[in-house]
């Protein structure tokens, strides 16, 4: 099957890499700002190695970006604009690398056309003499549903049932009393895609609302303090592993298992309350930052940058949790960006806890903040 046309297809008569890594950063625009306007600075960097090779300059693996620039500059190799969008794609980069505010859409379309500045240079002076570049044209963002097709079914389906009670008592209302006023008011939420009602839990008289995207959740044991040890046990028997699994009404839910009893229900329908809106609001906070890699622990979260995801799981980075960074070198995990999204889960390894898992994860914290400040 043939791929799909990209604006750089041009470059890979002079690289195959560079066009690859472009058509990457195309794909990134509109889906992950940090990752575009991040991984542009590596482009820009490769062309200018490109170039150092070419001229002849003295060139190192130490050499930064702006090390480059500047001995391009002082060669009289770059003119005023070309110098200022390397500098632009630059400064977004570093600051993509290691700030975790949210990183714009806006940014990362004003380096893609720093790129194209910098990409018509190169082309111009040190590529084929005879190849015209294409002129600049802005990317087009994927087209994306907002509501996934089964959830937008349940949505009209709530609707047309609506519509027939509200024509149902106007009907109604016009046999009893003219002019009275039709209908109840009652509209369905005008709710952000996925958070649609796909089903309602009880137990005794409390109900929730379990929201379209979390229908087949997994309900990992780890997430639940007081109730770990139930699921694992209701897993085994191959009951309440994801959320479609639980029964409209919790009571009773413990016969499954022996030893638990109805305060296990209540407990588990209360966890389960709290990780419902834990789950609303890291789905807010994901659709808010799309693009950005997350580290969860429980209600928080870390957005995490390059530079905190290169740093090694030692104990001289990470102090008072010996045993985990033990079981970090067992199973090979060497870097921050190799941890699980889900932090909680690492509680299962031995002799490991949830309050250790707590310690990294503030240490995580803090040195984000560390490398926040150290680049400010």
């Amino acid at each position: 099957m043939k791929s799909k046309p990209y604006f750089y297809e041009f470059l890979e008569s002079s690289s195959v890499e560079l066009a690859e890594v472009a058509r990457e950063l195309e794909l990134s625009i509109y889906s992950s700002p940090r990752t575009m306007v991040t991984h542009a600075r590596i482009f820009a960097d490769a062309l200018l190695q490109s170039v150092m090779k070419i001229e002849e300059l003295t060139d190192t693996p130490f050499d930064s970006l702006k090390d480059r620039l500047d001995k391009l500059a002082t060669n009289g190799l770059l003119t005023t604009e070309v110098l200022e969008a390397f500098d632009s794609i630059r400064k977004n980069g570093n600051q993509a690398v290691h700030q975790t505010r949210s990183i714009r859409i806006s940014e990362s379309l004003m380096t893609w056309e720093a790129l194209y500045v910098v990409v018509k240079w190169y082309i111009e002076v040190y590529g084929p003499t005879d190849f015209e570049v294409p002129v600049y044209l802005d990317p087009q963002p994927i087209r994306e549903e907002k509501y996934d097709m089964a959830e937008l079914e349940i949505r009209l389906i709530t609707l047309e049932e609506l519509l027939k009670k509200a024509m149902t008592q106007e009907l109604a209302g016009e046999e009893v009393a003219a002019g009275t006023t039709s209908g109840d008011g009652v509209k369905i939420k005008e709710e952000e895609p996925g958070f649609t009602t796909i089903r309602t839990i009880n137990f005794e008289e409390q109900t929730l609302d379990i929201p379209y995207f979390l229908r087949d959740a997994f309900l990992l044991p780890q997430r639940f303090n007081q109730s770990t040890t139930f699921l694992v046990r209701l897993s085994a028997e191959q009951q309440a592993r994801i959320m479609s699994e639980l029964p409209q009404d919790l009571k009773g839910l413990h016969k499954y298992v022996s030893r638990f009893n109805e305060l296990t229900d209540k407990r588990f329908f209360d966890e389960l309350k709290v990780f419902v809106e834990e789950e609303k609001e890291r789905r807010r906070v994901i659709m808010e930052k799309q693009g950005e890699l997350f580290l969860f622990f429980k209600a928080n979260y870390i957005i995490v940058t390059n530079g905190l995801n290169e740093i090694e799981l030692t104990t001289e980075n990470f102090h008072s949790i010996p045993s985990l960074i033990k079981q970090f070198k067992l199973f090979n995990i060497k870097t921050v960006g190799q941890l699980p999204k889900e932090l909680v889960i690492l509680g299962k390894y031995e002799n490991v806890g949830v309050g250790t898992v707590e310690k990294l994860f503030e240490q995580l914290n803090q040195k984000q903040d560390d490398l926040q400040k150290l680049n400010a």
